[in-house]
Order: C-alpha cells, then structure tokens, then sequence
C-alpha cells in the first residue's frame, strides 16, 4: 500500500508536468520593474561584498604610513580610478534605498502590493539617480 505522503507526491508530479511553453532566452522576456529592481539589488550586495575588501585595503594602506597615503593619493587623482570610485558611491547608494525599501514594506510601512512595489521601484530608481549625480560632483 501506498502511504499519503506517496498518494500526495505522485499527485504533485502530474500538477507539475503539464506542458508549459518554455522560453529561456533572456532577452526577449520583459521584467517588471519590481523584478528588475530586485535582481539589482541582488547583484549590487553580492558587488558591494567583493568591493569592501579592497576598500578596506586601500584604506589601510592610506592609513599605514606617510608614503602609503601618498601613493593612495596619487593613484586616486586618475579618472578612471574616480570613474570606478563613482560607480562603487552609485552602487552602494542604490543597496541603500533598495534596502531601506524591503525593510519599509516587511515592516508593513508600505502595503505588499504589486502596484505599490511598482512605486517604490521606481521612487529608489529615482533616487539613485539623484544621489549617483551628487556623488559625481563629490568624485570631481
């Protein structure tokens, strides 16, 4: 005899083995903005993670001596090491408000629906953008 777990089980696996259409070329799927929002911030903590520890070198590298701050000096004077530093200032910014978004809505500060996921994506685009041309006039 078959248990009801089993009975469950085999239930399941017909549920799941209808015929779908099936495409996974990623560039012809349109994400919502809400999902877009989410793989970004994603991506910008698994960014910000590798980032850190260079940071926190190059800091102590700074901080080690005379000759050590001078040469952090120098190299920091290039454009493509300010260009670099800008994108760090616009990833870590978009981290940010995107997680000051998840906490506002786990909190129930904000409402879980999909229209207000919708506002609060495009309010921490917004504002990345604001603060990613702030921290451009910072870098210069």
């Amino acid at each position: 005899m078959l248990s009801e777990s089993s009975q469950e089980s085999r239930f399941l696996v017909k549920v799941v083995k209808k015929q779908r259409p099936i495409n996974l070329n990623l560039q012809t799927m349109q994400f919502p903005v809400t999902a877009i929002a989410s793989i970004l911030h994603r991506v910008s903590g698994i960014i910000i993670f590798v980032v850190i520890g260079i940071l926190l070198w190059v800091l102590g590298l700074s901080l080690s001596s005379a000759e050590g701050f001078f040469q952090v000096s120098i190299v920091m004077e290039s454009f493509i090491i300010k260009l670099i530093f800008w994108v760090i200032l616009t990833i870590i910014a978009y981290h940010t408000i995107g997680g000051i978004r998840h906490i506002l809505m786990d909190f129930g500060y904000l409402d879980k629906t999909l229209a207000m996921g919708k506002i609060t994506a495009n309010i921490v685009f917004l504002l990345t953008v604001v603060l990613s041309i702030l921290a451009g006039i910072f870098v210069c």
